[in-house]
Order: C-alpha cells, then structure tokens, then sequence
C-alpha cells in the first residue's frame, strides 16, 4: 500500500482506566490502583450489573465490567459504590476543559464519558516528540484528577483507537504507537473481533469467509467486501489496512438529528393494563426534544420486547400526513400499533417510541375539531416549566399509576441515579 496520498496527523486516543471506578476511589480518599472497589448500578439488586471495577479487583478475581452484583467475591477489603452519574460526567466534562490547555477545542473529539481524542499536531516544537506529548497528558490527568489513563497514537482516529485498545492497554507506561508503517506488524495478527467498529455478527460472517484476522482482511479483495457487505465492507477494507479520512478537527459536537426517541427496559413485567402510562411518557420526553429543537415528525416507531419465555416481541412503525410533535397524537398511534401487533397475555419488558421523518416545524394544521393551536401553547408552557425546575415539576396523573416511570427516570442520569 502507498500511503502518500494519504493524511497524517498525530492524534491521541486516551482512555480512562476504570473510570467510574476510579472516580469512586478519589472520593473516598483510596488508591485507584490498589483498592477493592466495584461500582454497581443498584446494589438492592442482586442480578445488577458490575458498571466498573478498580484494576486490582480485575486482576485479584477476575471481575468485569459484564459480572453481576451477585458474582462479587465474599472480600472482606471490597468496597461497594452506588453509581453517581452526575458525579462521572462533571469529571469528564473538567477533564475535557483540562484538554483545551494543550489543543484548542476543535482538535477535541469527544467519543464517551471516558474516552476522548486529541489531535496535537503542531504541538512538537512546544513539548517534544508526540510520545513526549502523550506522557504530558497523563501526567496532567493524574495530577489533578487522580486518575490513570492509556493513550493510543496513530496518524488517524482509527490507528490511535486501535492500537490503544489493543497494544497500549497492555504497555507499561500506558502509551502505544502505531503509524502507517506499522500496521502490518502491529494490528494484522490480532482477531478481527477485537478491532474497534467489529461486533459479534460481523465476526460470524468474516470467519465464515475464512477472515480470522485483520491480516486476512488487508489481503481479501475490496471488491468482494464492497459486494458482500456494500459501504461497510469498502470501509472494513480500508482500515485493515490503517487508512480512515474521518476529519481529526472540527465541531464534533453538531450532529444532524435523524429522529427523536425514547426507550426503556423496564425493571419488571408490565402488563398490557400497565404498558399504556409507560408508553405516554416515553411519547412525552421524545416529543418535547422535538419541540425543544422546533422539529415535527410524520413517522412513528413503536418497539415491544417481551419477556423471555414470550418471545422477541415487534417493531412496528407507521407514517402520518401531518407531522407533528404533539405528545397525545403520537400516543394514540402508538396505542394503535400496540393494539394492532400485541400478542394477548404476553409480558412487557422492552418498549421505546420514535418520531422520524423530520420537518421544520413551521406553523399548526389548523382544525374544525380540535384546538391544536391551544394545546401546542400548552406542551410549549409545559417545557418551559420543566426546563426551568427539573423534568418531574409537572407530571401527568398516569405517571402516578404503577405503569409511569417518569418519576423514577428523572432521578437518573443515563439510566442510573445521580
């Protein structure tokens, strides 16, 4: 491969280690490296999922961030945290502002809550050689924050993302290299399951074309990929060989909106009496993000995921003449699907709704039977209000009822409580 044509940066891929956890740690005054600590999103549940765990509880018994609370070992020195949302994201977010004393803030680009690229080109004159660059980093962070990180650095994102999880991970100061030149001896052994953008499913189908590793992959022909797997398999081509033209500056944070939704997986069985209170407040938050944007949507999603021994469930989804973001009309198709594709006595644990189909929101379909001009005031008075003091000021009766779970959501951040 002559990578001449091609762009070279030096982009830094860092990664907290056991972010959470950590986290946890500096709060109760203990070393992130040596404590015992597992941070679980809701110890009152014994099926709840381990969310981080400190490296020595990794490396002591074998925990990860899949085991379950009961799988914890019986360790006298183990520390139990409850997940603080706020908490991990205002971390981030000060670790990002630490960022902009090296690059300014279009060479950030964020990709998680504990994971972020730099691109620092330009920086060698001022700090050295970009490794130089890298150990500068997580110094800073573990000056101020306490908290160790990895960092992977390439000539694009996918270099510096893959050879941070792969190679950097396991380096001992936490810094790994990998440029064009390298790509052959670093990432072509690894199996391709374990490159960053390759699931399970995708694995299955290049293993069953004796595609084992990201070697195989560099030496199979593009055109095939491209006709097996269209864009995606051009794309998988492109990267066993370390190319990728994703932009390394810019406003990483506008992002075009392809649709509105809102889903949950629901503590425990709901039944079809219940599902109805969930459904209006999932219809609820979805619409009042399309409101808050002055988006309207003609087509609906509805998704229902049953209980286990009840089967998958369905996905349905329907489209209007009139778009909207009006919270009761996007309801009411929702109860239409639900009634329509609903299997009878089948359990609830799954459901999320979505508005797509997007249009600016220019004006109200006036009608002869309904005041929708007046009931938009409304929704808009009602966002205004929750804006102001918290997204539970003001709530429908039915999310009183068993079925509501917008009294509970609105104790959470991403799903657990602050």
């Amino acid at each position: 491969m002559d990578y001449t044509p091609y762009p070279r940066h030096d982009v830094l891929c860092i990664d907290m280690r056991s972010f959470y956890a950590s986290v946890e740690c500096m709060k109760r005054g203990l070393d992130p490296q040596k404590a015992l600590l597992a941070v679980v999103g809701d110890p009152n549940r014994s099926g709840s999922i381990v969310l981080a765990a400190s490296p020595a509880l990794k490396k002591k018994h074998g925990i990860s961030n899949v085991s379950r609370y009961f799988e914890l070992p019986q360790d006298s020195n183990l520390v139990i945290a409850n997940a603080h949302m706020g908490d991990y994201l205002n971390i981030s977010l000060e670790i990002t502002k630490l960022m902009t004393r090296f690059v300014p803030k279009e060479a950030i680009h964020i990709y998680s809550v504990d994971e972020l690229w730099l691109t620092v080109d330009g920086l060698r004159r001022l700090y050295g050689s970009v490794e130089e660059i890298a150990q500068r980093v997580q110094a800073s962070i573990r000056e101020q924050f306490g908290i160790e990180s990895v960092i992977g650095i390439g000539d694009n994102k996918f270099l510096a993302k893959v050879v941070m999880d792969i190679h950097a991970k396991k380096a001992p100061n936490g810094i790994s290299e990998c440029r064009y030149e390298h790509v052959s001896d670093s990432l072509w052994p690894i199996s391709v399951e374990k490159v960053w953008g390759i699931g399970s499913r995708m694995k299955h189908h290049l293993n069953r074309m004796g595609i084992v590793t990201l070697g195989d992959l560099a030496q199979c022909s593009k055109a095939h990929l491209k006709k097996r797997f269209g864009v995606i398999g051009e794309q998988l081509y492109w990267h066993a060989w370390g190319i990728d033209l994703s932009p390394v500056t810019g406003n990483f944070t506008k992002t075009e909106q392809k649709g509105y939704g809102h889903g949950v997986t629901l503590l425990r069985d709901y039944t079809k009496d219940e599902i109805n209170a969930c459904l209006l407040d999932l219809c609820e938050e979805a619409c009042r993000r399309a409101r808050r944007d002055e988006k309207e949507g003609r087509t609906i999603h509805l998704a229902i995921g049953y209980s286990s021994e009840h089967g998958k469930g369905f996905s349905r989804s329907t489209s209007m003449d009139t778009a909207t973001n009006d919270t009761w009309e996007m309801y009411q198709v929702c109860l239409q699907l639900f009634e329509q594709f609903y299997k009878e006595g089948s359990h609830i644990r799954k459901a999320s709704v979505t508005l797509t189909n997007l249009t600016d929101e220019v004006g109200t379909q006036l009608s002869l039977f309904e005041q929708r001009d007046r009931q938009k005031q409304l929704d808009y008075a009602v966002d205004q209000v929750r804006e102001r003091f918290g997204s539970t000021a003001i709530l429908r009766a039915s999310s009183y009822t068993s079925g509501g779970i917008a009294i509970d959501r609105g104790k959470k951040i991403g799903g657990h409580y602050e």
